[in-house]
């Protein structure tokens, strides 16, 4: 029996989580769990899984759980709370589903306590993954990814040299408007790009996806899981998301992982991992589907991912400013204050007037990470 904490159990990946969890409840239980805001939620957690610590977004919104929960469990709140959940003492994996890079510190606390990571926050090695996979090895701790992305590269290369890597080849749905042109983006609406072809996430992941950013941030967060230079990260857009990514080796030999669009196989092999375990799913039907298809990265069309390539190539501290903007902007389009186009002036704006500092320590990630997050922008 493994026990699971989720930090982020309310969004898309953390409901997928609890869809694992409950198909395999021999082999896993969950004992500890965050949500922000959705009390309902929580409740329904607790009533169903009997975990023993939860944390919410505030105090009012604990008080407001604790009036409705009967089954004894700590509630615990706020950025502190999410600490607690992340260095629960019971908790032999802890998979990480919050958005934004205040999954960051949950994630060192978690590593500190040797706890294993189930990754699929981005964020955490977008923002400071040169110090986040240092501290994991030096605690012996591993970071699984949940991405399908980097699961996949992570199944193509078990048993491999990573010395006869050649590249990395990263897949790309294109998102809600992979279709579009430039000029036809200037009057997408919010609804239309959360409208996504192939993939049932959140909203901001989905705004990401449409943008691009998603996929920036996953070559960010393949240099530092995998360890390689980024001019060995490359990224094609493949529309029907069946290959969810490529390795390509020195002997021309190229090693490609296939499923169907269902974030939960990346969950449960990192649960899993390095075995496997049956699931009652949807088979991949190849003969069904009749054709892949692939299409070379237009980077001037897609400008978020070559933001992405410029801040990593930089360095320091600007993946950090590029992340951080990206989460405002986001943020504002989601709430009707800006155009889709917008996200993109804003990042390329800030990132050209940042001045990097190299070689950041944590205390500098953060404090330049939350005054981005604290600036007004307006377009």
């Amino acid at each position: 029996m493994k026990n699971i904490g989720i930090l982020g159990a309310s969004g898309s990946v953390g409901m997928q989580g609890l869809d694992v969890i409950r198909e395999h409840k021999d082999q896993y239980r969950l004992v500890s769990f965050s949500v922000g805001n959705n009390i309902q939620v929580a409740k329904d957690i607790i009533e169903e899984f009997q975990p023993e610590i939860v944390s919410v977004g505030s105090e009012s919104l604990k008080d407001q759980l604790s009036a409705i929960v009967t089954e004894p469990i700590e509630i615990v709140y706020g950025d502190e709370g999410l600490i607690k959940i992340a260095g629960y003492h019971k908790n032999d994996m802890l998979l990480n589903s919050i958005l934004g890079s205040i999954g960051l510190k949950p994630t060192i606390h978690a590593i500190e306590q040797g706890i294993d990571i189930a990754l699929a926050n981005k964020e955490t090695l977008v923002v400071a993954g040169e110090i986040v996979m240092k501290k994991a090895k030096e605690h012996g701790v591993n970071i699984l990814p949940v991405d399908s992305e980097h699961s996949a590269i992570f199944q193509c290369l078990n048993g491999e040299n990573h010395k006869n890597i050649e590249k990395l080849i990263i897949t790309a749905s294109g998102g809600s408007f992979r279709n579009k042109t430039r000029s036809e983006l200037e009057h997408v609406t919010l609804e239309d790009a959360l409208n996504h072809p192939n993939w049932s996430m959140g909203k901001k992941i989905t705004i990401d996806s449409a943008t691009m950013m998603n996929k920036g941030l996953e070559v960010i967060e393949a240099k530092w899981l995998f360890d390689l230079p980024i001019e060995k990260i490359e990224t094609v857009l493949h529309q029907e998301s069946i290959i969810h990514s490529m390795v390509e080796f020195n002997d021309t030999s190229v090693i490609a992982q296939l499923g169907t669009p269902d974030m939960r196989m990346p969950i449960q092999y990192a649960f899993t991992y390095p075995d496997r375990l049956p699931r009652q799913a949807e088979r991949l039907n190849l003969g069904q589907i009749g054709q892949l298809n692939f299409k070379p990265m237009d980077y001037e069309r897609f400008k978020c991912l070559k933001f992405a390539y410029d801040a990593i190539k930089i360095g320091g501290t600007m993946p950090v400013v590029m992340n951080a903007v990206n989460e405002i902007a986001v943020s504002m389009f989601l709430n009707g204050e800006i155009s889709f186009l917008d996200i993109e002036t804003l990042i390329e704006r800030e990132m050209k007037a940042h001045e990097v500092i190299m070689n950041p320590d944590l205390d500098t990630i953060l404090a330049v990470d939350k005054q981005y997050k604290e600036m007004k922008y307006e377009v």
